[in-house]
């Protein structure tokens, strides 16, 4: 039987990030991964580290974001010196593109509420469709403007995931694919993990594993009501630089493809593609750049969001089984840097970052009727 300090149970964005930042703490981790028959949101990402619009309904989670958003940069480059991975982090700036006076309008009375709402921490300006064109000298007529903040920018998710799977071996931590975790249960002050052929003791056990943390939550007192959502992304042919910051919906890499997105459709565990919704996904983005039009389309995937009912992340420890927590959102690679740098000294003991005290699965636990 094995043993170790902790055992993060999911292998892709979160639970990597959560993993690394532990075992660059000096803590021994193991990284139970159930391999590539899993669902693999962190293989789908776009690729966004996104601030802006981020939080209208709970404002910390905006300071939460620029939280990460601040520190990717120092963890890009600290990845970068340990691994030789870049992360192909940029922080240009982002837009949101508006297609109307009155989209822009309603665009910046949101951003405007979301901003006095940080207390000005969260900036932004708006811009005419000259304006936009001194950014993306190629955007389509008809866009009429858009909203812009040097919060923003993107980066490579599978070079990241990549980096932080390597970086996590550099600490002495282990990562371990294979088959699914069956089982959780108290063995005194301590978890035994049971998988296929693998049975593993831990000290603290951090639940990273998407979807499949609604099976898992419940064996350590935890609830995890999450949903899949699909998106769809479509990627062109290597093109000559046409983007030097990313939108809502279109980026381009390091390597100059575009990335197309997204989608968001309820179709339960169905992580395929529909033709009819890469149309309006690809119609969007030639509207938006001209350009792309006639470009050949090389690649395109379907993955599965890990929503919660209200969109917004879950962290929480478990008060019936000390040592046990659960952590999941969709946004893996925006808040790479937070997960890392801020949840990771939490979970070994730290003070919880004030920025999550929301995100507990008690604000779903809402009474809807009165007791007679």
């Amino acid at each position: 039987m094995q043993q170790c300090d902790f055992a993060v149970i999911g292998g892709g964005l979160v639970g990597s990030a959560i993993a690394y930042g532990l075992a660059s703490q000096g803590h021994q981790v193991s990284v139970l991964d159930e391999g590539d028959v899993a669902y693999r949101a962190s293989r789908g990402n776009f690729g966004l580290v996104w601030v802006q619009g981020k939080g209208q309904e709970i404002p910390l989670y905006s300071r939460w974001s620029m939280r990460s958003a601040s520190l990717w940069a120092a963890l890009s480059q600290e990845l970068f010196e340990l691994t030789g991975v870049a992360t192909q982090h940029h922080n240009p700036g982002g837009v949101h593109l508006c297609y109307s006076q009155a989209e822009l309008a309603n665009r910046e009375v949101e951003l405007n509420a979301l901003a006095q709402a940080t207390g000005r921490q969260f900036t932004f300006d708006m811009l005419d469709h000259d304006q936009l064109r001194d950014l993306i000298p190629e955007i389509g007529e008809s866009v009429t403007g858009a909203s812009w903040s040097s919060w923003d920018g993107h980066a490579n998710p599978l070079y990241l995931l990549r980096a932080l799977h390597n970086g996590i071996r550099h600490y002495g931590g282990e990562f371990v694919p294979g088959s699914k975790v069956n089982r959780i249960r108290r063995n005194g002050g301590s978890f035994v993990i049971e998988r296929d052929h693998q049975t593993l003791t831990v000290g603290r056990v951090i639940l990273a594993a998407g979807l499949g943390n609604r099976e898992l939550a419940p064996q350590v007192g935890l609830d995890a009501p999450l949903v899949p959502n699909r998106g769809e992304i479509l990627v062109t042919e290597r093109m000559r630089p046409l983007l030097d910051l990313p939108t809502t919906y279109l980026r381009q890499t390091g390597e100059g493809s575009i990335l197309m997105g997204d989608s968001h459709e309820d179709v339960g565990f169905d992580d395929g593609t529909e033709t009819p919704v890469l149309a309006q996904i690809a119609q969007r983005a030639v509207r938006a750049l001209p350009a792309l039009a006639n470009t050949r389309v090389v690649r395109s995937w379907g993955a599965l969001r890990v929503m919660t009912p209200d969109g917004y992340p879950l962290y929480q420890a478990s008060e019936s089984h000390p040592g046990a927590f659960v952590a999941c959102c969709h946004s893996g690679v925006t808040l790479a840097a937070a997960h890392a740098k801020c949840l990771a000294p939490w979970f070994a003991g730290a003070e919880a970052p004030s920025e999550i005290t929301p995100f507990t699965a008690e604000r779903f636990h809402v009474q809807t009727s009165i007791p007679a």
